[in-house]
C-alpha cells in the first residue's frame, strides 16, 4: 500500500493508538478503554511531513507513507 519511510522500530502496546504528531514524532495516545494510561512521545526519530501523504505506524513497526487520492 504505502512505502516505509522510517528506519527506527518501534514497540507497540496494547491499548495505544499511534500516530505522528505535528512535531514529527510518534506518539501513542491511550484508547477508550485504557484507563491507565497516558499520552506519551515514542522513539527518537523525527519524520518530515509532506503534503498529499497519510502516515502511520505499520504492523512491522515502521513509518510508512502512503499517497491520499483526493489531497
Amino acid at each position: 500500500m504505502g512505502t516505509k519511510i522510517g528506519k527506527e522500530k518501534i514497540q507497540r502496546d496494547n491499548g495505544f493508538l499511534y500516530y505522528l504528531g505535528k512535531d514529527g514524532f510518534i506518539w501513542a495516545a491511550p484508547m477508550k478503554h485504557n484507563k491507565t494510561g497516558k499520552k506519551k512521545k515514542i522513539g527518537t526519530e523525527k519524520i518530515v511531513r509532506e503534503k498529499g501523504f497519510m502516515y502511520y505506524l505499520g504492523k512491522d513497526g515502521f513509518v510508512g507513507k502512503a499517497k491520499m487520492k483526493n489531497a
